[in-house]
């Protein structure tokens, strides 16, 4: 059974190395520890949604799109596979913010 806190440490590792950028940037931005960071994405610990939300501004990533990458990965590995409606949709409305 893969777990969520798994699937998301390894999705902030991914766009991390990515970014070229050390545990060491990253957990200052986020003003967090480098080994809680380091353990957030080995999987070892459950981040809290103010610690990730902290992550993922450091990652410049929108939360929601690090959950919805997450949600992919676990989707793909129950063999399930979800179509990617909410790209066209997120398009629409920010072409109407404009």
């Amino acid at each position: 059974m893969t777990l969520l806190r798994n699937e998301l440490g390894s999705v902030l590792r991914t766009n991390r190395l990515r970014q070229h950028r050390t545990l060491r940037d990253v957990s200052a931005a986020a003003r967090v520890s480098l080994g809680y960071l380091s353990e957030v994405e080995r999987g070892q610990k459950e981040a809290s949604s103010e610690l990730l939300a902290s992550i993922c501004e450091a990652l410049d990533m929108p939360l929601w799109l690090t959950l919805r990458e997450v949600s992919d990965r676990l989707a793909a590995q129950s063999g399930h596979w979800v179509p990617d409606s909410v790209d066209a949709l997120l398009e629409d409305e920010l072409a109407g913010a404009h």
